[in-house]
């Protein structure tokens, strides 16, 4: 469980059409994630963008039907959890960035399943 304190804020730069083994990729991270009791993650999809190749992808761009949208799946979470999770995700991550930045939770509040509020600021 995140509490405030000391986290790292990891985000995975993908492809949209990135395929995994059974799944897109973005999906795939997102339910290990879940699995592992992630306590939240947020996916991103982009509007524009370009990789190593540098050729830009845009959605409505003449000539593309939005194939290669960026997308970045991002979460947070303690450095413990991050560092026993990174070996299953790099080894996920077949094309794209692992990025891990050091970050500090202030607040987090929360409604739980009655609707009350629960805040778990530090």
């Amino acid at each position: 469980m995140l509490t405030p304190g000391p986290a790292q804020r990891v985000a995975i730069h993908l492809n949209e059409d990135a395929a995994s083994e059974g799944d897109y990729l973005h999906l795939e991270i997102v339910s290990f994630l879940l699995a592992n009791g992630i306590s939240g993650t947020t996916v991103l999809r982009g509007y524009a963008g370009f990789g190593a190749h540098h050729r830009l992808h845009t959605q409505g761009a003449p000539g593309s039907s939005g194939e290669h949208l960026p997308i970045r799946v991002e979460f947070l979470e303690s450095a413990q959890t991050v560092e026993k999770l990174m070996p299953r995700l790099v080894e996920l991550v077949t094309d794209g960035v692992i990025e891990v930045q050091a970050t500090s939770i202030v607040h987090i509040v929360h409604l739980n399943r009655t609707g009350e509020r629960e805040d778990k600021s530090g």
